[in-house]
């Protein structure tokens, strides 16, 4: 994964714990990656010829990349369902892979295009293939077949509702599957008991593959079918590398069990509370908020609210900084990962004739973080494992210090 510009910050500006937060995101990142470890699960277990590989998600073009690089010419059948993804143009260049691009986060006919792709790829199925699936969270919008009498309307309108409501991601896509003809189970049902194997780099809770892109390649109903699941990458995998590389740099380090699940304005409150009474000087979660969006919202997504709800309460507390970023380099309906606020980002937002509070109130995150130079973009990351939160508490003089540290390699750690 190619490194990342970061945030707005001019260079006079930069403040070495801002370039250690986003070292940190990087190091999550890379842990998770698609590509990655798509490969090494493969070549420590290797599929035999003829493969068939179905990628679909965001992360679709790493992983199959990755099963590329792991299989090579045992591949013979390769099809991709996804959003866009980084290495698109390298992925049709080294293979001859079949390419949908599709609709996300609200799906569109090219779902339902996609959809019928892949159950014609599916019964297509020469009685020698080893069909190979590879899952990634976004699954759910990307592709579709629906149970009549439901129509794709039906599937707009839930899915608008759910983005606009409080609802985690579990309970949604039980929604979605519900409509379903592929999901819940019933595409691994349509291998009809042949051997498969699926890998999943997962966004959801408990890493359920039942739940994943709402059970697109989930066990079938009967329990009978023949697919071997593993998951290859979580958010739990970013949080411990996240967790490894600070205490590399010379940080105590709060990783706390678990993923948060939770609003977005009430996880900032509790984030920030845990930072400022942690004896740790960083501090990482993993999960996925939700935001109660207005009748009319303005623009930003779940992290960019999170972070500034969480500036809000750091005001003034020069030794506090708070990222919190969607691993798959998008936040809501955005093209940037989230946010990385500090004790002055309200005050750059006041100084832009902005005020936070009613940004907040308006779901307009994304306009007052622009303002204060705080927005972080990351472009596709080959991943999507939901998201991750660093908080770090570290004086600017500490931090000094720290970026004149050498760790075990003898590298600089800043």
């Amino acid at each position: 994964m190619r490194d990342f510009p970061g945030t707005q910050m001019t260079a006079d500006a930069i403040d070495p714990r801002r370039e250690l937060l986003l070292m940190l995101l990087q190091a999550g990142l890379r842990r998770v990656d698609g590509r990655r470890c798509v490969r090494e699960a493969l070549a420590s277990a290797p599929e035999v010829a003829p493969v068939w590989v179905a990628a679909v998600g965001k992360a679709a073009v790493t992983m199959a990349l990755g099963a590329h690089e792991a299989l090579g010419t045992a591949i013979e059948s390769t099809l991709v369902i996804t959003r866009d993804g980084e290495g698109l143009s390298e992925l049709t260049t080294r293979t001859d892979a079949e390419v949908y691009l599709s609709s996300h986060p609200v799906p569109d006919a090219r779902s339902l295009a996609a959809g019928e792709r892949l159950l014609a790829w599916v019964d297509a199925l020469p009685p020698a293939a080893h069909p190979l699936f590879l899952i990634s969270g976004g699954s759910s919008a990307l592709v579709e077949v629906l149970e009549p009498p439901a129509t794709l309307e039906d599937l707009e309108a839930l899915t608008q509702r759910a983005l606009a409501a409080d609802i985690g991601i579990g309970e949604f896509n039980a929604r979605r599957a519900a409509l379903s003809r592929i999901k819940g189970g019933r595409l691994a049902a349509r291998l009809r008991g042949r051997a498969a194997r699926a890998l999943f780099v997962s966004d959801v809770p408990h890493d359920d593959p039942r739940v994943i892109g709402s059970g697109l390649m989930g066990p079938s109903s009967s329990g009978d079918d023949h697919v071997q699941r593993t998951v290859v990458a979580s958010v739990d995998h970013a949080v411990a590398a996240v967790a490894a590389r600070a205490r590399e740099a010379g940080l105590t380090v709060h990783a706390p069990p678990g993923r948060f699940a939770d609003n977005a304005a009430r996880l900032a409150a509790r984030f920030a509370h845990e930072l400022r009474l942690s004896p740790a000087q960083l501090c990482v979660w993993g999960g996925e908020s939700t935001v109660q969006l207005p009748p009319h919202p303005g623009h930003g997504g779940r992290n960019q609210h999170l972070a500034l709800a969480a500036a809000r309460l750091i005001a003034g507390h020069a030794d506090l900084l708070l990222l919190a970023a969607g691993t798959d380099g998008s936040d809501g309906v955005t093209a940037d990962a989230g946010a990385l606020v500090d004790a002055e980002t309200c005050a750059r937002i006041a100084l832009a004739e902005l005020d936070a509070d009613r940004c907040l109130e308006q779901a307009d995150s994304a306009r007052a973080l622009a303002a204060s130079g705080d927005l972080i973009h990351t472009g596709p990351t080959g991943t999507n494992v939901g998201d991750l939160v660093i908080g770090l508490k570290l004086s600017g003089e500490e931090a000094q210090l720290l970026a004149q540290r050498h760790d075990a390699r003898g590298q600089r750690v800043l």
